[in-house]
């Protein structure tokens, strides 16, 4: 484990001359919130190596001998989002094997059964759910994160050549450059939606007057606790407390009994503080109104199902790689405003030539 600012100089030399970077990352979102990076795993031809990221040294070194390589991850969108939230780190190039798996028509796209399929290597599925802010980590843990990396790159070798000898090397390209702009885009938070939780769109407006207060308190005791939310209390029970508060039915029996006295104090005042506000400003009910197509546009999209369709047959892909009922909706309506919006190879399939 390099988890001393000494150990981390000797180690970059190594990251800096690899001819190959396989890389993941390990967080604690079923353990803390919020989560945070706790384990980066770094494959070369030198071996596997973990990197501390909670132990008391700077990482930007590493980070920079990062940049401007390509990465090979595998599934990378949720290490790159962690990545950039929490170090501010963004690659300028990757190889995803899961993205190259699905364009090559593979239905079991996890990491352990492609290394077994391609590979003949079993994986032990390990501690998945661990909670990797532990310290130190056990040799399960340890060996489980190191197989996340180990075997990337002769995977990506098997991957690539497949994707060259298919023509769809470019199309991995630019889903993989997708893929590092989106996941390096600012998330967009709505004060008014982001408290709306599954099972919200049932409510009136009482209720969500009531379930907007509790959110913000399950957040307060979340953070305080470095608990997820839903340890907190479930999204289940908050909605059932909201539905007997604005009914002004008895909802006392409806809080955990193993809540501790004080959070349960503090949700009672969360709720008093919620029936205190007067109706003129209890939150509008979200009418999602979809906009019933013309029989043209239909038609349209008929037509564009039929060509994605045939073309996911012929390649054997999943249709909606090349562009989930939505997009086609979207195309169907206006397709020079939305055709730009896909990728080339996309929106070479899709149009009236592909």
């Amino acid at each position: 484990m390099i988890d001393t600012k000494e150990k981390l100089s000797a180690f970059l030399p190594v990251v800096k001359s690899a001819a190959w970077l396989a890389i993941d990352t390990e967080a604690d979102s079923l353990h803390a919130y919020p989560e945070k990076v706790c384990l980066i795993q770094i494959s070369t031809a030198a071996g596997d190596r973990l990197v501390d990221p909670l132990a008391e040294m700077e990482i930007a070194p590493l980070l920079d001998a990062l940049s401007g390589r390509e990465l090979i991850f595998h599934a990378a969108d949720y290490d790159l989002r962690l990545l950039r939230k929490h170090h501010d780190f963004t690659p300028s190039e990757i190889f995803d094997t899961m993205l190259a798996s699905r364009l090559l028509g593979e239905r079991q796209f996890g990491l352990g059964s492609l290394v077994e399929h391609y590979l003949g290597v079993k994986l032990d599925k390990g501690p998945q759910k661990a909670d990797w802010a532990q310290r130190p980590l056990t040799a399960r843990m340890e060996e489980y994160a190191r197989n996340d990396t180990r075997h990337l790159k002769t995977l990506e070798e098997k991957l690539r050549a497949e994707l060259t000898a298919k023509g769809r090397l470019t199309w991995h390209q630019e889903s993989c450059a997708r893929l590092i702009a989106e996941s390096s885009l600012p998330p967009v938070i709505n004060p008014d939606e982001v408290w709306r939780i599954k099972g919200s769109t049932f409510l009136e407006r009482p209720a969500l007057a009531i379930l907007r207060e509790l959110w913000a308190w399950r957040e307060r005791e979340a953070v305080a606790a470095s608990r997820p939310p839903f340890f907190v209390l479930a999204h289940e029970t908050m909605i059932a407390i909201c539905v007997a508060v604005a009914e002004h039915q008895p909802y006392e029996q409806l809080i955990p009994q193993r809540m501790h006295p004080r959070r349960r104090e503090n949700l009672m005042e969360a709720i008093r503080a919620a029936q205190a506000v007067p109706p003129e400003k209890f939150p509008k009910k979200i009418q999602h109104r979809s906009q019933r197509p013309t029989e043209a546009e239909f038609r349209r999209f008929r037509e564009l199902e039929k060509v994605r369709d045939r073309h996911a047959h012929e390649l054997q892909i999943d249709p909606t790689l090349i562009a989930p009922k939505s997009v086609l909706g979207d195309l169907a309506r206006d397709w020079e405003k939305h055709a730009p919006e896909l990728m080339k190879w996309q929106r070479e399939l899709l149009s009236p030539k592909g």
